[in-house]
């Protein structure tokens, strides 16, 4: 099923964005972990539209029902189902796309796919709006990893051409918290000054702006993951690869690598507090497939929002006849500054599920 995956924690995101719900279904959580929904809900709150200058001002509140799987506040051990209502819609800013593709969209792939029946309000099951369901089974995952040391964060490394500073050797938890309270999500706050005015110029315009979100998991213990085609990097770049408007995917100094010699590159090997470290972390906490320890890092690259409102070049797939489009509807100026925490989500999805694989099932 292409709206699914994991292994022995399989994650299944399930409707469309102007539809009646979006939900996901979570098979495979071990019985007994406390869920704080209250933490959840501030989790969900960091996704959710209409909370911010730099958002669409689609206006959704984002509170999951649970439907089975949690009882009494604690897993059961069942599939957990929710969803989340869809209220704010606004169907009629849609009208005319499905003659009329969006350029670098997947209106026109949709349409190829499944043809003219295909429910393209609001990007359907193609819009970021099916990332709301990721993150409830992403801060589920986050809560169960954190009981055992683990913790993820991630924050904007860069919009446009404008960068913030990178995560240090060892990011603390209480980093990643901080950064996570911010409006725009960067590490060092005149950083984040000019990527807000990167993206303030691009609303101004009508148009939009790329970004790239780094992301570090620590606590993961050594020795876990594959070779060749099942390690960490391929099961983190499947799930990431997911949500929308991802790009690109790189571990670590990722394709700066390329430009270096190998003794710039490699990672000397050392001892601290009786344990082998590396000094340095351009491998990305992953080496042949497998974690060696250190902290798991990696960037994701965001193209900028293709719904736009510029009048850009299209066609008309009834009359084949070229033609313009001028997109109405309400949208993120930079899509990266809400995926932060959906990146975090995915994250910890795929460890839990890594965890739980290597664990055969349980804790």
């Amino acid at each position: 099923m292409s709206s699914e995956y994991g292994k022995a924690l399989k994650i299944s995101v399930f409707g469309q964005s102007h539809g009646k719900a979006v939900g996901v279904n979570i098979d495979g959580l071990p019985s007994g972990e406390e869920i704080d929904i209250e933490k959840l809900y501030s989790f969900m709150a960091r996704r959710a539209p209409g909370k911010s200058e730099f958002a669409t001002k689609r206006s959704e509140s984002d509170i999951p029902v649970f439907l089975s799987g949690i009882e009494n506040g604690k897993t059961c051990g069942f599939p957990i189902c929710a969803i989340i209502e869809n209220k704010d819609t606004r169907s009629t800013d849609y009208a005319g796309l499905s003659r009329t593709p969006r350029p670098s969209h997947a209106d026109y792939t949709a349409l190829l796919r499944y043809g003219e029946n295909v429910d393209l309000r609001g990007g359907g099951h193609f819009s970021g709006r099916l990332t709301a369901p990721l993150c409830i089974a992403g801060d589920i995952a986050k809560q169960i990893l954190e009981k055992r040391g683990i913790y993820i964060g991630a924050h904007l490394a860069s919009v446009g051409k404008e960068k913030d500073e990178k995560f240090p050797l060892y990011p603390s938890k209480e980093l990643f918290e901080e950064t996570a309270k911010k409006e725009l999500p960067s590490i060092n706050d005149e950083c984040g000054k000019k990527m807000a005015d990167v993206i303030r110029l691009a609303a101004e315009n009508a148009d939009s702006v790329g970004a790239t979100i780094e992301c570090a998991i620590t606590g993961f213990p050594a020795g876990i993951g594959s070779p060749m085609f099942d390690g960490i990097e391929n099961r983190i770049a499947q799930a990431i690869f997911g949500i929308p408007a991802v790009k690109g995917i790189e571990f670590g100094a990722g394709f700066d690598s390329s430009e270096m010699t190998g003794s710039e590159n490699n990672d000397p090997f050392t001892v601290k507090d009786g344990k082998i470290v590396t000094e340095t972390n351009n491998c990305g906490g992953i080496l042949g497939g497998i974690s060696n320890g250190m902290p798991i890092v990696f960037t994701a690259a965001f193209k900028p929002t293709p719904s736009i409102g510029k009048e850009q070049r299209t066609v008309d797939v009834k009359t084949m006849e070229n033609t313009t489009v001028a997109v109405k509807g309400r949208h993120d100026p930079c899509v990266a500054v809400r995926a932060v925490p959906v990146v975090e989500a995915v994250a910890a999805t795929v460890i839990l599920d890594m965890l739980l694989e290597e664990k055969n099932g349980s804790f």
